[in-house]
C-alpha cells in the first residue's frame, strides 16, 4: 500500500473586519447561505444592533478570505454581551476547523474586552465543542427553535430576557 501525501493545512491570517472588506465578506456570506440568510430571526438582531468590528474576525488564506465571523453589541434582560453571526467558511476550507477556530477568536476577544456572554443561533453539536450551551431562557426577536439559542457565558450569571438593543 502506498501513502498518499496530505494536503497541507493552510497558512491563515486573522484580521478584524474593517469596512474594506466589505464587499469580499458580502460575497462569501451569499456563497454560504444565499439570499435566505435575510428572513431568519438572526437578521432581526443585527438589524438593531451595534456592530463591533473589535470582536469580529476575517481569515485570509493568502489574498483570499475564507471565513468571517461577525460579532453585534445587544444585551439580554438588560444584561450587556454579544451576539455571534454570521459565522461563515468557504466549502473548500471547512475540513480544517477554521469555523471553530473563527468561534474562538471571536469569543476570546469578547472576553478579553470584558464582555459578559456570546449568544448565537446554531446547531448545538458544532458550538457545544466550542463552549456553548442552550439558553432555554434567552428569547429571540422572531420565531426560532429555542434549542438552537445557544450561550457561551463567561461570569457567572444567569441570562434570561429577550434580545434587545443595548442600552
Amino acid at each position: 500500500m502506498s501513502l498518499q501525501p496530505c494536503r497541507p493545512v493552510p497558512t491563515l491570517n486573522f484580521v478584524n473586519e474593517i469596512p474594506e472588506f466589505d464587499s469580499v465578506t458580502e460575497a462569501l456570506l451569499t456563497r454560504a447561505f444565499g439570499p435566505g440568510r435575510f428572513a431568519k430571526v438572526s437578521e432581526r438582531v443585527r438589524e438593531f444592533a451595534a456592530f463591533a468590528p473589535e470582536l469580529s474576525f476575517c481569515a485570509f488564506e493568502g489574498e483570499r478570505l475564507v471565513g468571517v465571523v461577525r460579532m453585534w453589541r445587544v444585551a439580554v434582560g438588560g444584561q450587556p454581551i454579544v451576539f455571534l453571526g454570521p459565522l461563515a467558511v468557504e466549502a473548500d476550507a471547512r475540513k480544517h476547523g477554521l469555523g471553530a477556530l473563527l468561534v474562538e477568536r471571536a469569543c476570546e476577544a469578547s472576553e478579553a474586552l470584558g464582555e459578559s456572554a456570546v449568544v448565537l443561533v446554531g446547531d448545538l453539536p458544532f458550538f457545544q465543542r466550542v463552549g456553548f450551551e442552550v439558553a432555554y431562557d434567552v428569547v429571540m426577536p422572531g420565531p426560532v427553535d429555542p434549542k438552537r439559542v445557544l450561550a457561551r457565558v463567561f461570569v457567572g450569571l444567569a441570562l434570561s430576557g429577550q434580545v434587545r438593543p443595548r442600552a
